[in-house]
């Protein structure tokens, strides 16, 4: 069964977020894409809500977010509870992002890495399980009271 990856960008990501999607694809992920589908000027918000609304209904399925400098969509996922996304620019964030925070999305910054790096970041947050044990008592204290 194919694993399903969600991901949304704003005008910035979009060049990066085609080739990320065609990159998942090869690598037999089902691909949600959400949007946006130009280069054109667009506010974030409306890509990241949808993308964290599908992985609040489909816990199994990861989130990729990416905008300019990746803060903007990445504080607008993190709005949702239950969303842990992570804005990793390296493989050992991201990586870290996964083991010790068991992020559900990861958010990239387009305008400073370039598609290797971001490829990379991917591969590393969808193949580093979570370590769960102390890591994850400090996730249960994240949720809003």
């Amino acid at each position: 069964m194919k694993k399903t990856i969600s991901i949304g960008c704003d005008h910035a990501g979009y060049k990066l977020k085609e080739i990320i999607k065609e990159k998942l694809t090869d690598w037999g992920y089902n691909v949600v894409d959400v949007g946006c589908h130009s280069d054109e000027s667009i506010d974030y918000p409306d890509y990241a809500h949808p993308v964290a609304q599908h992985i609040e209904s489909n816990a199994s399925v990861f989130g990729i977010l990416i905008c300019g400098s990746g803060n903007g969509i990445n504080m607008a996922a993190n709005k949702h509870q239950g969303i842990r996304s992570a804005l990793c620019w390296q493989v050992e964030i991201a990586k870290l992002a996964r083991e010790h925070n068991n992020a559900n999305i990861v958010a990239l910054p387009a305008r400073f890495i370039n598609k290797e790096e971001a490829l990379d970041i991917i591969t590393a947050f969808l193949n580093t399980p979570f370590e769960g044990g102390r890591h994850q008592r400090r996730i249960d204290k994240i949720a809003c009271i």
